[in-house]
């Protein structure tokens, strides 16, 4: 909600000119973080089943993120040359909360995905919202049509991987990737799913959008994700099956609220909030600073996050548990004196090149 609704006041502010803009950074940037660890214990199905009806909060956010995606493909990518112009300290921080945001997207399809792997436990709140509210299969077929995370750069197929565009090989073109699986198998769990479909009113625009998965349902496709062949006849007997008009029933709709409550306490507030954010926070002095840069660099040291770390590290010469570290690189553990001169042989040419890339730096 920071990032919507005051984010972009603080960018027009007149007065509004941070001469580092690191703090503002740091605070952008702390949504890439949550959401990666949101994809990462959202893996476990217990998690999603003890979260709740804050799932419905969590859902709405992923519908937003989706959405954005779809927009991104409608306005395409800024251009290479757009990207190198000389520009000031905001403005290249606005491109890299664009930049972010995609990136942030992707991961929301991905917490998308386990949150309907639960769709058996989920509460009827929230399947409602899934299906009625936001008609997520729909938005999902809008997605596989458009495919943000793929593009055409010189001729070359690229596609958007572990944080950075890719160029694909010509024999691996026909392989599915982790995005366009992620769609699928979201679209398998609210498809097929007897819960969803009790609950899925399937109206002549929605019969529609979902027959043109069946352009997608190759025999490659069905190879590498068999499942799919349930989807494929599911779309056969939808192809064949009578719609029906839109429900009038009464439904009572939870409202999501941690977001209604953001919003009914600061409605009208969101200019006095960056003004006050501008003077208090985000136009620090040298000294604050200094001690901020000192506190960021102490909670991501080495050695703390060793610390948490919920395996030791091992000897790279005999596996043991090690202690000692190499005291060239900082990179390598070993257990003993002995492991480390054994070893040397095999390391040694690396640890001095990585040595001398530090010093570069």
């Amino acid at each position: 909600m920071w990032k919507q609704r005051v984010f972009p006041v603080l960018c027009r502010l007149e007065d509004f000119k941070p001469h580092n803009t690191f703090p503002i950074y740091m605070v952008v940037h702390h949504e890439a973080s949550i959401i990666n660890l949101l994809e990462t214990v959202f893996f476990h199905k217990e998690v999603c089943e003890s979260a709740d009806d804050k799932v419905l909060d969590l859902v709405d956010y992923c519908h937003r993120k989706l959405i954005m995606l779809v927009a991104r493909t409608s306005c395409g990518d800024p251009s290479e040359e757009e990207q190198s112009q000389d520009s000031t300290p905001m403005q290249e921080l606005q491109k890299q909360a664009e930049m972010m945001e995609f990136e942030i997207s992707l991961k929301a399809l991905s917490v998308l995905r386990y949150i309907t792997d639960c769709v058996d436990s989920l509460s009827l709140s929230t399947l409602n919202r899934m299906l009625s509210t936001h008609n997520l299969p729909c938005l999902l077929v809008e997605l596989l049509e458009h495919s943000p995370w793929c593009r055409r750069e010189g001729g070359k197929l690229q596609q958007f991987e572990n944080g950075r565009w890719q160029t694909v090989a010509p024999s691996e073109q026909q392989r599915l990737s982790k995005l366009d699986g992620q769609v699928w198998i979201t679209l398998y769990n609210l498809l097929l799913s007897p819960e969803a479909q009790a609950r899925y009113c399937l109206t002549s625009f929605v019969k529609g959008q979902l027959l043109k998965l069946q352009a997608f349902l190759t025999d490659t496709l069905l190879d590498q994700l068999p499942n799919l062949a349930d989807l494929k006849g599911f779309l056969a007997h939808l192809a064949l099956a009578e719609t029906h008009p839109p429900k009038k029933d009464l439904v009572l709709e939870q409202i999501p609220e941690i977001w209604d409550r953001l919003e009914r306490e600061n409605k009208g507030k969101w200019q006095a909030i960056a003004k006050h954010q501008l003077q208090h926070v985000f136009s620090p002095s040298e000294q604050d600073l200094r001690r901020q840069a000192q506190r960021w660099a102490e909670t991501y040291r080495l050695d703390v996050l060793e610390a948490i770390a919920p395996e030791r590290p091992r000897c790279a010469y005999c596996n043991s548990e090690a202690s000692k570290r190499c005291s060239r690189c900082q990179s390598v553990w070993y257990c003993c004196r002995d492991c480390q001169v054994k070893h040397w042989e095999k390391h040694g040419q690396t640890c001095v090149l990585a040595a001398q890339g530090d010093r570069a730096k």
